[in-house]
């Protein structure tokens, strides 16, 4: 098999493409250009999974980024387990065709314990006093302790976050350089995250992507050209384009008076008791499954939410079916946003109510996405020093609680999930030797992976 990398340039899109990319408009009228129509939800991990699979979520069960684990009544984002994924990946496929193949994965989704012979994705140490420290998990575990001590700690918190900047995609880029020269894959798989954060802060209009855009140019003509010089094959991949939104849509709160949300009060706080509640939802992106406990009132909470402004349609069982999205993890009720629209988690009705981890980065016990975590609160007077006093407790061991994100979904200006009406908002993949045709399907980018590795 062909030395072959995938560099999954997340948000990148025809219409990113311009004079804050000329390298990239270079490489790419070397090539050939596919629009990739994108899987609903068009979201990280169903994305991905599709690609790496060649099926939809109604068989390789990654129906987004998170969804209600039914046995445990609870809501879970950002699962790390292989295991998760229900259907071969393309590695396993080149393994049983060539003994010699290795694949190296640089922070592709659901990485850990997987069948791939080097993996690098990012796993916090979370400590018992209550700190976060920045680390990665590697497979070989050796792998961690080299690239760490090359490159530094893994910038978790530019990562994702208030302070997210250009240096956790280099390294990222680094990464992945220093693994080929030590290893040599046959496929490496990069996930380069950058401009997920300004587009959605900001959309690929206002002036404050212009740097961010520049900046990712900048590291895939490093990568590009490192690979090239190996004589690697490379495709160029994104898992969707980002389009403008302006109405932030609660469904957890347009349930919630109907009286079909059950809350539990803490501490004067609320929290959301998905095991007790009669519907709920759980919201990512311009997607949301919604899970309803008695069966039989599914028409009812369909027509209340198709009713909602925002929505645009909402899908029972059968036309879950229709769009290979019919799973058991999948919510009794999938809804899907208007163009302009998403859906925010939000159930509480007064903000002095909300959780504790509202206003705070927390991926994991949110009931939903939370992109509003990419912003600090402007209302926050001597927000830096505010900042710089929480981080020095923390590093003296004290706890604190670093509650410096906003409440205002209205601060979105760009989401994704839906299949956006014109190809130039669709995910793109490029190839230099392979022509791949006009358009793809996504479950097809796996089709097209295997033939740039395979094929002389």
């Amino acid at each position: 098999m062909y030395k072959t990398v995938v560099l999954n340039v997340v948000g990148l899109s025809e219409r990113i493409l311009g004079p804050h990319t000329p390298w990239l408009n270079s490489w790419l009228k070397q090539g050939n250009k596919s629009y990739v129509k994108p899987q609903i939800p068009a979201v990280t991990c169903t994305m991905q999974s599709t690609y790496l699979t060649g099926k939809r979520p109604d068989e390789h069960g990654i129906v987004g980024n998170g969804w209600y684990f039914e046995e445990e009544c609870e809501v879970k984002f950002w699962r790390q387990s292989n295991r998760l994924v229900q259907a071969p990946k393309i590695w396993e496929k080149a393994k049983a065709h060539d003994p010699q193949f290795t694949c190296a994965n640089l922070f592709w989704w659901y990485n850990m314990y997987s069948s791939v012979d080097y993996s690098v994705t990012p796993r916090p140490n979370y400590l018992a006093d209550g700190r976060k420290i920045p680390d990665v998990y590697t497979q070989p575990s050796g792998l961690r302790e080299e690239l760490q001590q090359e490159l530094g700690p893994f910038p978790l918190f530019e990562f994702w976050g208030p302070n997210t900047t250009i240096n956790s995609s280099k390294w990222i880029a680094e990464a992945a350089k220093l693994t080929d020269r030590k290893h040599d894959p046959t496929l490496t798989m990069i996930y380069l995250p950058h401009l997920d954060y300004c587009l959605q802060k900001f959309g690929h209009q206002d002036e404050r992507s212009y740097k961010d855009i520049q900046q990712i140019d900048s590291i895939c003509e490093d990568l590009i050209t490192f690979y090239q010089d190996q004589k690697a094959r490379v495709i160029l991949l994104s898992e969707y384009g980002i389009t403008p939104v302006n109405r932030p849509v609660a469904l957890n709160r347009v349930l919630r008076k109907k009286g079909w949300i059950q809350i539990r009060e803490e501490r004067g706080l609320e929290l959301l008791d998905s095991g007790a509640s009669a519907a709920f939802a759980v919201s990512d992106h311009q997607i949301a499954h919604v899970y309803v406990k008695n069966k039989s009132n599914i028409p009812q909470v369909k027509e209340l939410l198709t009713q909602t402004p925002g929505v645009s349609e909402v899908w029972d069982k059968q036309d879950q079916k229709n769009e290979h999205l019919n799973h058991s993890r999948s919510g009794d009720l999938v809804v899907v946003a208007k163009p302009d629209s998403w859906f925010t988690y939000y159930y509480w009705e007064d903000d002095s109510k909300a959780p504790d981890f509202a206003r705070t980065v927390d991926i994991h016990r949110k009931p939903g996405y939370d992109p509003v975590e990419m912003f600090a609160n402007p209302r926050i007077k001597w927000l830096k020093p505010l900042i710089g006093w929480k981080l020095l407790k923390k590093k003296l061991g004290f706890r604190t609680l670093m509650n410096v994100i906003p409440l205002d979904s209205q601060l979105i200006s760009g989401s994704h999930g839906i299949v956006p009406k014109s190809t130039a908002d669709w995910p793109l993949l490029a190839t230099q030797g392979f022509h791949s045709g006009e358009s793809m399907t996504a479950p097809e980018v796996h089709d097209v992976i295997w033939q740039v590795l395979s094929k002389g």
